[in-house]
């Protein structure tokens, strides 16, 4: 894992860098790279995602995404698992 703190890039800036792989989180002026995912982990994460999905998605309550980035205050993270509420996720014309 690698570390990068640099006060002078903002979040703003950050969001403009090239993602990387695997991919990289700020966090209060700090570049965390996440450590590559092992066979274990990717098989408890489709468990999870498959199991929330089962329950929620056909009652339309919420969706749950692997590897998404989500951006909120001075963070932006990208979550191993990330649940977002149905009237929150943004359809297009083909779903």
């Amino acid at each position: 894992m690698s570390v990068a703190k640099s006060p002078s890039l903002t979040l703003k800036d950050f969001l403009k860098l090239p993602e990387t792989k695997p991919a990289s989180t700020y966090i209060d002026g700090e570049i965390i790279q996440k450590p590559m995912p092992k066979t274990r982990h990717s098989r408890l994460q489709a468990k999870l995602i498959n199991g929330i999905n089962e329950v929620t998605e056909e009652r339309q309550i919420a969706y749950a995404f692997p590897e998404l980035r989500c951006t909120f205050g001075d963070r932006s993270i990208v979550a191993d698992v990330a649940v977002i509420r149905w009237q929150q996720i943004e359809f297009d014309d083909n779903g």
